[in-house]
């Protein structure tokens, strides 16, 4: 029997059973989609924190956690125990490697988005996704102690433009945050979106961080004293700390031997990371995550296979007469084997197809929700190399499965098929 007469044979064979087939092309959709969705999830969102940093080449701050650095100091989550001290920012701004120095200074928020204090050398050096830098989509940098400058996704979700007055409140998350009324802010900027961190969070000066925060004591108001907006000018604004210190130096090869003056720094108890190494550290922390969402992929695929293997041997007992009908006129045993892993195989094939075409229309769907939430950015992309991999590791394991049946019947008897049990 001719090989194109067999794949129309096991096509109409599966449409005659398509109630029975249907569900198990919806496991083998499900489980699909499951495994590509947790590889691509992966992917992606290890892509998306890699290039949250780009062009960076060290991140100071107080010595402790390089992880925990990295994580308040470009992902603004989390806080940092101890800051740094602005002395010692300067000297190493001052530094003959250092090419630039952004200090960073955090603590604050607005309605659950960080506020970032920092210089305006943060819009022109800060860069993202392999050198991509700042751009503003309305406005302009601050230049006023009491401007601020939104990122993309804290304008639209809070529904600001340029010209409205906000005020911040004291701490970086919780209910009943103090907020500092009596110093309003001014939206001066909007920027473009980066599909970073950025996007969600408000940036100020450093001398506003210490404007709204100078008739403040043991992060409380000091009772009975109050400095106006109009006052603040006249103090001092220089801040006497800051969170972090982010470094770009002119040359990329005294990198570590910078890291090691840092770390042994006689003034200050000082710890400097690199950026890339520390992302790493941060993904091996969530390692095991990911591999036990691997493994239930897995397990869901596999039950899918079992489950199509199932409804071939369970039919197999009704479809006795019809293969040995088909032995009868002249289809061998090879044919009858080749048959229903045919089957076996075009049912794998609708399950993946439907699978990734589900996939593909949930992304498209959520994306927008996970970028907002987490900061994530995830892309309707074609299938990368290890996932056309996965893909052509579920097929085959979909047509070793229904080789199981196909054996079977291939042992079948032409006897057996055509005598009545009684």
């Amino acid at each position: 029997m001719r090989l194109g007469h067999l794949l129309k044979l096991a096509a109409r064979s599966a449409w005659n059973r398509r109630g029975t087939l249907c569900l198990i092309v919806l496991s083998v959709a499900l489980s699909t989609m499951l495994l590509l969705g947790i590889e691509r999830i992966r992917g992606q969102a290890r892509e998306s924190f890699a290039q949250s940093i780009s062009g960076t080449d060290l991140i100071v701050g107080a010595r402790g956690s390089g992880t925990q650095l990295m994580l308040y100091a470009i992902f603004h989550l989390g806080g940092a125990t101890n800051n740094m001290g602005w002395k010692s920012a300067e000297r190493l701004a001052r530094h003959a490697d250092v090419a630039w120095a952004v200090p960073l200074s955090l603590g604050d928020s607005h309605k659950g988005h960080p506020v970032i204090a920092t210089t305006e050398d943060y819009f022109t050096r800060y860069a993202y996704r392999r050198g991509q830098h700042l751009r503003f989509a309305r406005g302009r940098a601050f230049a006023e102690i009491f401007d601020v400058v939104l990122g993309s996704e804290t304008a639209k979700s809070l529904n600001y433009a340029l010209g409205v007055r906000i005020t911040l409140s004291h701490g970086a998350s919780g209910t009943g945050l103090t907020e500092h009324a009596d110093k309003p802010f001014t939206v001066v900027g909007i920027l473009s979106p980066t599909g970073t961190p950025i996007d969600r969070s408000l940036y100020i000066s450093l001398p506003a961080m210490e404007a709204i925060h100078l008739d403040w004591e043991g992060g409380a108001p000091i009772p009975g004293f109050r400095v106006t907006p109009e006052q603040v000018r006249k103090f001092n604004l220089e801040p006497k700390s800051v969170t972090a210190l982010l470094l770009g130096l002119k040359s990329r090869g005294r990198v570590f031997a910078l890291q090691r003056m840092i770390a042994a720094d006689r003034e200050e108890a000082l710890m400097a990371v690199l950026p890339g190494v520390a992302l790493d550290e941060l993904w091996r922390m969530v390692n095991m995550g990911e591999q036990a969402l691997l493994l239930i992929s897995l397990v869901v695929m596999a039950t899918g296979l079992a489950g199509l293997a199932s409804a071939i041997l369970a039919g197999l007992g009704e479809r006795r007469r019809e293969l040995a009908i088909l032995r009868s006129v002249g289809a061998c045993p090879g044919d009858i084997l080749l048959l229903l892993s045919f089957e076996g195989l075009l049912v794998m094939l609708s399950g993946v197809v439907l699978g990734m075409l589900v996939l593909v229309a949930l992304m498209s769907a959520v994306a927008p929700a996970i970028a907002d939430a987490c900061g994530i950015l995830l892309y309707v992309s074609l299938p990368d190399s290890k996932e056309w991999l996965l893909v052509a590791g579920i097929m085959a394991a979909g047509f070793c499965a229904s080789l199981l049946p196909a054996l079977r019947a291939y042992r079948m008897s032409l006897s057996d098929g055509l005598t009545l049990n009684t």
